[in-house]
């Protein structure tokens, strides 16, 4: 099985991706959060600094792009390409048909593209017409209605994409309800492309769940399951518990990371609270720690609340059996 990293935006950039693969199983893959490929500016500071080569040493990273402009779309591409002099950086590059933010969907972008049915195929003709290099989509298995990626699959079938990721939520769904495992499995025996599962896989007895269901599926993106539980790769390779020594040198740095490219404690603290917004679920009888966490406006308060979290709470004895 291949696992990648899902392109979580505000935690998975590149000190969270760094990070992670020192402390626990290496992924794969790391998805790296969308850049937002526009006809009045290239790349941000905060996203080229996200897919600089130096910033990704050891790690195999795939940019994604989100955009409903093939002209953006292509020349941020060449952007990507000349990152790297020997042109050995990037090899694939993805594109965001997934996300279900209302700000995104409403300019008809992420899975408010699905919509767009023939502007879609259009653009893909597009960007699939002498690539620059793979090109692999993450999509959702419609806007509205599950029924909506009969047709989508006919038109992803056209195009020779790297790997179909697969959410098999609505957008109207967001992340209510169960993954739709019934169109998944018909996406598998009718998709043309190789296909990746990605959807709640929050525990290693998700994981098996789904393995014996779908044994054919050799590759899986992890969201907020992983970020939840980072030890969970181990646990379904090895069984191995998560060590509560190793989690907490583990954020300890994250957060030495953000230290030392951001100025002022304000922005550090705001990205270690989105963190936490999911670690807390792994801590038995942690949820007063949680509120602290949220309501701390200073490191050095923030650093002590941690401290005292992992002195007084154990990890939950099934790490990821919580999906809050």
């Amino acid at each position: 099985m291949q696992f990648y990293l899902a392109p979580l935006e505000g935690i998975t950039g590149y000190i969270y991706r760094n990070a992670y693969h020192r402390f626990f199983e290496p992924m794969d893959k790391y998805y790296a959060p969308f850049i937002m490929a526009t006809e009045q500016r290239s790349m941000t500071s905060r996203e080229l600094n996200d897919v600089l080569p130096e910033h990704n040493m050891g790690l195999t990273v795939v940019p994604q792009l989100l955009t409903n402009k093939s002209s953006n779309f292509n020349r941020t591409v060449e952007i990507m390409k000349e990152l790297d002099e020997e042109g050995n950086s990037y090899q694939e590059i993805n594109l965001n048909l997934g996300c279900p933010s209302k700000t995104v969907v409403s300019k008809g972008r992420g899975s408010g593209f699905l919509a767009k049915t023939e502007a879609l195929d259009k653009f893909l003709d597009e960007i699939y017409t002498n690539p620059k290099m793979d090109i692999s989509i993450k999509t959702r298995i419609g806007k509205d209605e599950p029924e909506e990626f009969y047709e989508l699959l006919e038109i992803y079938n056209k195009y020779p994409i790297k790997e179909l990721i697969i959410h098999p939520r609505t957008q109207q769904d967001f992340y209510k309800n169960t993954p739709n495992w019934t169109i998944f499995k018909e996406a598998l025996q009718i998709s043309k492309n190789p296909i990746c599962y990605n959807g709640d896989i929050f525990t290693a007895a998700d994981y098996q769940k789904f393995t014996e269901t779908f044994p054919m599926v050799t590759s899986i993106m992890l969201g907020r399951g992983i970020i939840a539980n980072p030890g969970l790769i181990g646990q379904i390779k090895n069984g191995t518990p998560l060590e509560k020594a190793r989690l907490k040198e583990f954020i300890d740095t994250v957060q030495q990371g953000y230290q030392a490219v951001f100025s002022g404690e304000r922005n550090v603290l705001y990205k270690m609270k989105e963190l936490w917004v999911y670690l807390i679920t792994q801590f038995e009888g942690a949820e007063k720690y949680g509120r602290k966490i949220r309501k701390a406006q200073h490191l050095s308060e923030y650093r002590i609340i941690v401290d005292q979290l992992f002195h007084t709470c154990e990890l939950n004895e099934a790490m990821g059996d919580t999906n809050d």
